[in-house]
């Protein structure tokens, strides 16, 4: 098929992955457009980094509750209804957003939020490593996440924009009308049933996921994962507001910091799919992704020693005088390097996961085990980076997050062993 052997453009003649990517881009820009938001929210309403952090963790908490059954219904069911589902649910928080009033309505819609993305993802994942061809899961898997990177890249230079121009109701109206098109493009373009064709008298719920936990690549993944996630949803958190309450950076210049990292992984995110397809050895990746990430996490709060050594440039534009300051060059380069272990780091990871899962026709489960072990960070980290940053300084806290994704490294190089499939692997897998 000319969409195993072709590259990341060529899936686009695909019609079911031209659905499927619809929905990562809706999800993507969502996301980084909110980040945005979030930074004007806790400005707006002067709030403490531990509140700040609440937005992160309000986000993630429900994720963790919901992830472990959402892998298993998605194996058993019609998951194309999941994904449209997911989309609904999206419009809906847009049009929550619009009403804020107070930082509570924040954080309650920051768990909604969490709901919907989890369901799109979770969903969207599996059925990109169900109906992909076995010798280019890479690329597909891959390709995926690059039209999320491009999205969030489109999230943070023209969600800032709009912010900027015109605030946040006709920002989230623009959010919806992406999300409704992709609504309309999976109802009409993906196949029913696309997901996992497990079957319920087979195995349970809770034995698929002891079978998976028995891996030891599995666990390896999982450890790393929840470790790592701390770290990471410190910096994805802290990063916009940091600029915004730190520098009094605009809306439109935080999307620009932002785009530094998704450009990078949206150049190649793709081709590091394909390198880990043709290469193999694919926890090197991980491995490697990992430890950049570190370096650019330990990178951000150099951004207050940036006056006097990077100097600000002053650009006019939409009719007003926007500074740059030292700083935003500072970020940039970091949240850039940032991007580039991403890129990695993540098709290796999630191929793996696939892989893992299809030995036990459990591909959404496995996939919601590397979702589960990532909130157990995500609800955690950021209030306790937020908590630390309160007590001590922007630099402790943000190395501190780096600190935690070092660890987290060396644990996976330790942890991580390659396994021969489990006996009855190819039956499962012919079936």
């Amino acid at each position: 098929m000319a969409e195993s052997t072709g590259g990341t453009l060529r899936l686009f003649g695909n019609r079911e992955f031209v659905a499927l990517a619809s929905t990562a881009f809706a999800r993507s820009q969502a996301y980084s457009t909110i980040l945005i938001a979030l930074a004007l929210y806790a400005d707006m309403f002067g709030t403490s980094s531990t509140v700040e952090g609440l937005f992160g963790t309000a986000f993630a908490a429900v994720q963790l509750v919901i992830v472990l059954p959402l892998g298993r219904y998605i194996d058993l069911k019609d998951a194309k209804k999941f994904l449209l589902a997911g989309l609904v649910l999206n419009v809906a928080v847009f049009v929550g957003f619009a009403f804020v009033s107070a930082v509570e309505h924040v954080i309650l819609l920051r768990a909604v939020q969490g709901l919907g993305a989890s369901i799109l993802w979770l969903t969207g994942t599996t059925v990109v490593g169900e109906i992909s061809p076995d010798e280019s899961r890479g690329l597909w898997i891959g390709s995926y996440n690059q039209v999320g990177a491009i999205s969030s890249l489109f999230g943070d230079i023209f969600g800032g924009l709009l912010l900027f121009l015109y605030g946040f109701e006709l920002t989230y109206a623009a959010l919806s009308l992406f999300t409704i098109g992709a609504f309309v493009s999976v109802y009409l373009f993906l196949r029913d049933n696309p997901g996992g064709t497990a079957d319920p008298e087979e195995a349970s719920g809770m034995e698929t996921i002891r079978d998976l936990l028995g891996r030891r690549a599995i666990k390896a993944l999982v450890f790393f994962r929840g470790s790592f996630s701390v770290g990471k949803m410190a910096v994805i958190t802290f990063l916009p507001i940091y600029a915004r309450t730190g520098f009094g950076i605009n809306a439109f210049l935080i999307g620009g910091i932002m785009a530094g990292g998704k450009l990078t992984k949206a150049l190649t995110q793709g081709w590091v799919g394909d390198l880990t397809d043709r290469f193999g050895r694919k926890y090197r990746f991980i491995l490697v992704g990992a430890l950049v990430y570190a370096v650019g996490t330990a990178l951000i709060p150099l951004a207050g020693f940036a006056e006097g050594y990077v100097p600000g440039v002053t650009l006019a534009a939409f009719g007003e005088q926007m500074a740059l300051p030292g700083a935003f060059f500072v970020l940039f380069a970091a949240y850039a390097v940032l991007g580039v272990g991403d890129s990695l780091r993540l098709p290796a990871s999630m191929a793996l996961f696939v892989e893992e899962g299809e030995y036990f026709d459990a591909v959404g489960s496995s996939l919601s085990l590397r979702s589960i072990a990532w909130k157990v960070g995500q609800v955690g980290g950021p209030v306790f980076v937020g908590a630390i940053w309160d007590a001590t300084t922007v630099l402790v806290a943000f190395w501190t997050a780096a600190g935690f994704i070092v660890v987290s490294s060396i644990a996976f190089a330790y942890l991580f062993a390659s396994e021969a499939a489990p006996e009855g692997a190819d039956a499962v897998a012919g079936d």
